[in-house]
């Protein structure tokens, strides 16, 4: 598709090609940094991506219009025919452009939503461009960065997916008759108005389960039920914090949680996280004045580091210090491989700073869309007039329906099983880039959650093997893509619980053979996708 079969034009033919091709014509030159090297933040194939992505969301690039050959421009930029080829491959990753057999590459006549957070030119960037465009259709800057998507959204179950367990595996027969249940006992009080915080019984439900397994100091009155993490965090931000506000957030972290934050029009402090989880003293050195510091100390986002005892107690301290808050999200914990349960940092607060986050949506299924969050005494009046105020509460039925999956013993059931079953799973994830895939240096996080980081030596950049392995169908975020700052960190995010284990070797033999080839400089993409543009 974006390739070419010999040389088949002399350079005065290539010359008036590239005079008189229309996107040639309209583009312009394109300023490059030539200092960009493959230790440079920016790679020329990223800059001319940026380029091209943004000629075509400001219309000079036209929907439909065909693009030059890769031969021309490389030598209409000054780049090498591999350089453009892995920016084309990027803009049809993303759905900028579309690829005809036989016929060349063309720009989509319908365009993708703006560039994700996370994308392969970063989370500033792609704010930016979609906040100029959302002004203009009437949004506040806080509605301009709530609109930026908050990282790519892969097909569901494509291998390797994040954070999604095997719905194969769930007890669905079970969940039906539970969730008709709270209608054949009690349906009619369930049709009437209800506490915004939540179902009575399933909150003392969790408020059990938090004190026996996560050391969670807390009542039944101090649980709220929300629609998952995003919207305890989302509810947070908007509670707390104002508009301008310095907030700590974990560098490396989840893009979800800039995304609450930004929609509160909070600054974002990022600070850097070691083996030992946030480095406290340098986000005191940065933001000493912060109001919040959003963290996941049993596993962090995405390096799996558990943040050490030394590292929580001066977290605690500074927020007793400062009268900061403290939020906890704890998002996959239940998934530990080895060694008893760690115990929240939410335990060790006895100023009552901490707010913890947790969700179910990990353990049963994605779309249950249950989460839940445990806020100090003196709060749980200011979140039950925020809920009432946002949107009422959460759906009662499907609330009813996990108290029984609880009371009944079948979620401590099923938790033991899955955590079986992902550890298989993950141990043959482990095996299999062990033995087929030579450019891992070393690979992170697999003591617990449901997803490790395998970093890459210096001969690749995970933006584009992420790229070219999308086009297998296969889901691996680049960790950089992860960061705010710019970062030297290459390697690749994947998940394991979505698959068996036979899937995920096949996976994994077709990063092997996406790295092979991403490691040569004559590369260009697999062989069904050899095609020509040159028409």
């Amino acid at each position: 598709m974006f390739g070419g079969t010999g040389s088949r034009f002399p350079k005065r033919t290539m010359a008036m090609a590239r005079r008189s091709h229309p996107v040639l014509a309209g583009l312009g030159p394109i300023p490059l940094d030539r200092t960009a090297d493959r230790t440079a933040v920016m790679p020329l194939y990223q800059q001319l991506y940026k380029a091209l992505r943004q000629a075509i969301l400001d219309g000079r690039m036209k929907p439909g219009a065909r693009m030059p050959a890769t031969r021309i421009a490389a030598q209409e930029w000054a780049v090498s025919r591999n350089t453009v080829v892995t920016a084309y491959d990027l803009l049809l990753t993303e759905g900028y452009v579309t690829g005809r057999v036989g016929a060349g590459t063309y720009v989509a006549t319908a365009l993708p939503d703006p560039p994700p957070i996370g994308s392969a030119d970063g989370m500033a960037d792609g704010a930016a461009n979609w906040t100029g465009r959302a002004r203009g259709i009437g949004l506040s800057r806080r509605g301009a960065a709530l609109a930026t998507p908050v990282h790519p959204c892969a097909p569901a179950r494509r291998p390797f997916s994040l954070g999604v367990p095997d719905p194969e595996v769930f007890p669905f027969a079970l969940w039906s008759k539970l969730l008709a249940q709270p209608w054949r006992v009690g349906g009619r009080s369930l049709a009437v108005s209800a506490d915004p915080l939540g179902y009575p019984p399933l909150r003392a439900a969790i408020a059990d389960y938090l004190r026996a397994m996560r050391a969670v100091r807390c009542e039944p009155e101090q649980v709220v039920i929300l629609s998952g993490a995003q919207q305890a965090l989302a509810l947070l931000a908007q509670l707390l914090l104002d508009p301008g506000d310095p907030v700590w957030m974990e560098e490396p972290g989840w893009p979800g949680t800039r995304s609450a934050l930004a929609g509160a029009g909070a600054r974002i402090v990022p600070v850097p996280v070691d083996g030992e989880g946030i480095d406290v003293a340098e986000g005191q050195r940065r933001a000493p004045d912060a109001r919040m510091a959003l963290v996941t100390p049993s596993h962090q986002f995405p390096l799996g580091a558990t943040m050490s005892l030394r590292r929580r107690a001066a977290l605690l301290d500074w927020a007793v210090a400062r009268d900061a808050w403290i939020v906890e999200d704890d998002y996959d914990s239940e998934f530990r491989y080895a060694g008893p349960p760690l115990a929240a940092l939410q335990g060790l607060d006895e100023a009552g700073r901490v707010l913890y986050i947790g969700s179910f949506s990990k353990v049963m299924f994605p779309t249950l869309r249950l989460g839940y969050l445990v806020v100090p005494p003196d709060l749980v009046d200011a979140v039950r007039a925020g809920r009432r105020h946002f949107d009422g509460g959460t759906s009662v039925v499907p609330q009813a329906a996990l108290h029984r999956f609880i009371a009944e013993e079948h979620f401590a059931s099923h938790l033991r099983a899955m955590r079986a079953l992902y550890a298989e799973r993950r141990d043959a994830l482990l095996d299999a880039l062990r033995q087929h895939v030579e450019p891992i240096t070393r690979i992170d996080g697999g003591e617990a959650g449901l997803h490790i980081v395998a970093h890459l030596d210096g001969r690749h950049r995970d933006v584009e093997v992420a790229s070219r392995a999308a086009r297998l169908g296969l889901s691996s975020p680049p960790l950089s893509s992860y960061y705010a700052e710019p970062t030297a960190a290459n390697g690749l995010v994947l998940g394991f619980a979505a698959h068996p284990a036979e899937a995920l070797a096949a996976a994994v033999r077709g990063l092997a053979g996406v790295l092979a080839g991403a490691g040569r400089t004559d590369a260009v993409l697999p062989d069904r996708r050899r095609r020509t543009d040159d028409g």
